[in-house]
């Protein structure tokens, strides 16, 4: 049982010595007794050791891999992962002759079953002893994976796949680690905390007078499209962070292309993402850039069970890295059907991402106006018209898009899944079926949809949207009144919120309004009452709303904008004396 120590816990003496006797193996102490230890055996000798795993997979030991593939013999391993030894990192126990045997078939036993699941105890005895995940493997097949990882676990298949064919790069595209800024509070802001007239988006190259410029930056697991959040200040070409003193300017030549990008911290699925031209890339959101024949069919591979598969391979952390991403093995076949596929998953999910006011290309609240332009079965002729009468009304039909989007993303990822688990041949590692919390657009939900609307309510009240045009109205720049005929935008800015209708504009009064204008005087009623029932409250719908007013929805607004609100609360205190936005 090494010490277990990394680099930054080395004293000066210690650091030096290590570096200098043990280049391979200096990133941490355990790691060095492997290599001093294996020194130590006589010819015939065996070493046992229980260690970390990190040796096992990171590119910064590859050396030492190659080396013991070379010259020593893995004779059996015990891979432990969490849960066992008190370690957080996962343990592996393993035996390792100093001779090398060629061809020699090691025995390894893997007591887990989910990369990164904290099995207990009892559960990994279970598994020993009935000795259902045994794999025995030869160690020359590690090499060919690039970076030889100890991915004991791999067939024939799998092993061929990464031997006979040509990895994502160079041939079909190259990936980039993107900039760091240096101070990310300084530099960066969500788009919904600037003046929208100063975002330059889709832009081929910067142009004045655009301050602000979309920044990739990672996210929240999300596959095809979306996670479209961060801008950067990139004013003056960028002047003032080129300037700054502690960021670092990374792969300019590739800003404001069109790229594939991923979230490098990922501890559930690959989430993997088109991102349209216009965008400067940052560490937290790598971005490969492939043959423009070539943008679909890869982006159909990294978000296939296949993709997912190959990157853990490659890299078991929940660290991506475009190495990673760059050795993915790439068949070409069958390659109109699944371009054609992920081009209808990309738009299904765009137009879900859209549907909701944080995405800067969001037209109008799903409840307010019918509007999918896209050929999605029933829904197949583009319509854009006013909504019925009834609120209920509206929301069945947005229930029922919204799940035609989520059933038919998550046939079509299952029918890509089973293609490329046919074309690899890996019908015994990898069954096609998608889990439903691994669908990334939303299903309608009546408690979070009927707030959204309220929060649209309010900004068609303030002016950030109109009924009369799709978009944003109003985020910052110059005011133009004519655009709110159907419903006015407030006169002075101030809406207060009160425990009764003290004042013309109290918010109750301007969102009963609204309701009234969008879905007629005859329903108001039972449209309130439906809003009512959906925030879940007890009393008249009015009372409700109110109630929701006063005590939820700033907390909501704040969620949804990550804590920088675009509207301000006023607030005398606990008891609600006065409260306004």
């Amino acid at each position: 049982n090494p010490p277990y120590m990394g680099a930054n816990g080395m004293g000066a003496k210690l650091s030096d010595f290590v570096k200098k006797n043990y280049p391979d193996t200096k990133s941490d102490m355990s790691t060095v007794c492997m290599e001093k230890t294996i020194a130590m055996c006589t010819d015939s000798g065996y070493m046992a050791m229980i260690n970390i795993p990190v040796w096992m997979f990171l590119t910064s030991y590859e050396a030492l891999r190659n080396n013991l593939f070379r010259d020593n013999s893995f004779i059996n391993m015990l891979h432990l992962g969490r849960g066992v030894f008190g370690s957080d990192f996962g343990t592996t126990s393993f035996v390792i002759s100093k001779k090398h045997i060629a061809d020699y078939s090691a025995m390894f036993l893997r007591l887990y079953f989910k990369q990164g699941a904290v099995d207990s105890v009892d559960e990994k005895e279970k598994y020993f002893f009935e000795r259902n995940n045994v794999f025995y493997n030869c160690q020359e097949n590690f090499c060919s994976v690039p970076g030889s990882p100890v991915a004991y676990w791999l067939g024939n298949s799998t092993l061929i796949d990464f031997r006979d064919n040509d990895k994502v790069s160079p041939r079909f595209g190259t990936a980039k680690k993107g900039l760091s800024t240096g101070d990310n509070d300084r530099f960066l802001r969500l788009w919904t905390e600037v003046p929208f007239y100063e975002c330059g988006i889709g832009l081929d190259k910067y142009k004045l007078p655009y301050r602000w410029i979309p920044l990739n930056k990672g996210g929240s697991f999300r596959k095809w499209y979306g996670n479209n959040e961060y801008v950067i200040n990139w004013y003056d070409n960028g002047a003032e962070i080129k300037s700054f003193k502690g960021s670092v300017i990374r792969n300019p030549d590739y800003y404001f292309r069109k790229s594939i990008t991923w979230t490098m911290l990922s501890a559930s699925c690959f989430g993997v993402r088109l991102s349209e031209q216009g965008k400067i890339f940052e560490g937290a959101g790598p971005s490969l850039f492939a043959n423009s024949d070539m943008e679909y069919y890869l982006l159909a591979v990294l978000c296939s069970k296949v993709g997912d598969y190959f990157i853990r391979i490659l890299n078991p952390t929940i660290n991506i890295n475009i190495g990673d991403v760059c050795n993915i093995p790439i068949i070409i076949d069958k390659k109109d059907l699944i371009e054609s596929k992920a081009k209808e998953l990309v738009k299904i999910s765009k137009s879900d991402w859209d549907s909701f006011e944080t995405s800067w290309d969001f037209r109008c609240h799903p409840l307010v106006t019918v509007r999918d332009s896209l050929a999605f079965g029933q829904f197949a002729e583009a319509r854009h018209k006013k909504v019925a009468s009834q609120l209920s009304e509206c929301f069945r039909e947005w229930e029922s898009l919204s799940s035609y989007r989520f059933y038919r993303l998550k046939e079509n990822e299952e029918e890509l899944n089973r293609i490329f688990i046919d074309i690899y041949d890996l019908q015994g590692e990898l069954t096609p079926e998608v889990d439903e919390q691994d669908v990334t657009v939303r299903k309608a939900d009546l408690g979070r949809d009927i707030r959204s609307l309220i929060s649209y309510a309010v900004g068609c009240m303030f002016g950030r949207y109109s009924l009369d045009c799709e978009g944003l109205a109003y985020a910052g720049g110059e005011w133009d009144a004519s655009k709110y005929a159907s419903f006015a935008a407030d006169k002075d800015n101030i809406i207060p919120i009160c425990d009764d209708e003290y004042f013309e504009d109290d918010i109750v009064g301007l969102f009963v309004k609204f309701v009234k204008t969008v879905y007629g005087a005859d329903t108001l009623d039972e449209n309130l009452k439906f809003i009512a029932d959906a925030l879940g409250g007890k009393g008249q719908p009015k009372d409700v709303i109110r109630n929701y007013f006063l005590s939820d929805f700033y907390s909501d607004h704040c969620k949804i904008y990550q804590k920088r609100p675009i509207y301000w609360l006023f607030d005398s205190g606990k008891k609600n004396g006065f409260k306004a936005l």
